[in-house]
């Protein structure tokens, strides 16, 4: 959840907790909260977790600005229909997260997909993501080998994405 904090400025400015230096348990919740937003496909909700000037690199496209980004998701949902995420702490540190993931989806003839990817994540001092870098491959797959098939993570699917 947001909150704003008076900067010595007397600005206000948005503050995304856990903030860094993070912890394991920190870098935990920031990877849970991206998921959980991410499966809204919310294009205005997932935007507020990253920095106005945030940039990203997503597969071969290149973004600045939350007012971009909300595009991207935007054109990103119309596309991939069905999309449920689920992602991976794989390593953080003082202001940086990195991730794998996996989401399914699928397209406006009725294919399915799997998409597999890893992330790298850097924050700023207020928490809100400045810096995004994602790589991430799509594997056809039959309807009925969807495992992912809604926002919320089934007990049974556990912690660990499977590899394959």
């Amino acid at each position: 959840m947001s909150s704003f904090r008076e900067s010595p400025t007397g600005q206000s400015r948005q503050v995304r907790p856990p903030v860094p230096p993070f912890t394991e348990a920190d870098a935990r919740t920031k990877v849970q909260a991206a998921e959980d937003a991410w499966n809204t496909r919310d294009p205005e909700r997932v935007a507020l977790a990253y920095s106005e000037d945030s940039v990203w690199r997503n597969r071969d496209s290149f973004v600045t600005g939350r007012a971009e980004i909300r595009t991207f998701l935007a054109r990103k949902w119309r596309r991939e229909l069905d999309y449920a995420l689920r992602k991976e702490l794989w390593s953080y540190g003082d202001d940086r997260i990195a991730v794998r993931f996996q989401y399914e989806w699928r397209d406006a003839v009725g294919g399915h997909w799997r998409s597999y990817g890893n992330e790298l994540w850097q924050f700023d001092a207020q928490g809100l993501m400045r810096r995004r870098e994602a790589s991430i491959n799509d594997v056809p797959i039959r309807a009925q080998d969807r495992r992912i098939l809604g926002p919320r993570r089934p007990e049974a699917f556990g912690e660990a994405l499977p590899l394959e």
